[in-house]
């Protein structure tokens, strides 16, 4: 049985530098071979120092990431655009193609790193987060392959 081609699959997050990052990360990871992944934001905040640790405790290493706008992807085509905070749905751009859309709610580790009562505490929230992102990638090829109903995905 032949593979379909990869499903090119964009993560929009507002400053591209830490849950669309560990999203496309994970996607590459664990689903390289049904997913193309890419990232972007509605601006460039540039790469979280904090996801990038978190990321490579797991064994994901996305240090060579960069932060990028949704503009700096222009010529690639999407087969589905997928928003990972409140943000991005509100200010994401109609794509070329109208590629499927879904929104995959993930807190905001650096905004309740920031409330945390010393950096272990901190931590325990980036943790949390790239791990509520790797269960949903983990769940991506059905939600991608499978039916296409449903644009709201709460992990």
């Amino acid at each position: 049985m032949t593979m379909p081609a990869p499903k090119r699959v964009l993560f929009i997050c507002t400053g591209n530098s830490c849950r669309s990052q560990m999203a496309e990360g994970w996607t590459r990871h664990l689903q390289h071979r049904a997913i193309e992944a890419y990232s972007a934001g509605i601006t460039a905040y540039g790469l979280n120092r904090v996801a990038v640790r978190v990321m490579l405790e797991a064994g994901v290493d996305i240090s060579a990431y960069r932060s990028k706008r949704i503009q700096d992807l222009g010529h690639v085509r999407f087969d589905c655009v997928i928003t990972v905070s409140e943000n991005a749905i509100e200010r994401c751009p109609a794509f070329p193609g109208a590629p499927r859309r879904l929104h995959a709610f993930f807190e905001d580790p650096v905004a309740l790193a920031q409330s945390a009562e010393n950096d272990d505490k901190a931590l325990e929230h980036y943790r949390r987060i790239r791990d509520e992102i790797r269960a949903f990638v983990e769940q991506l090829p059905a939600l991608l392959y499978g039916s296409d109903t449903g644009e709201v995905v709460n992990p």
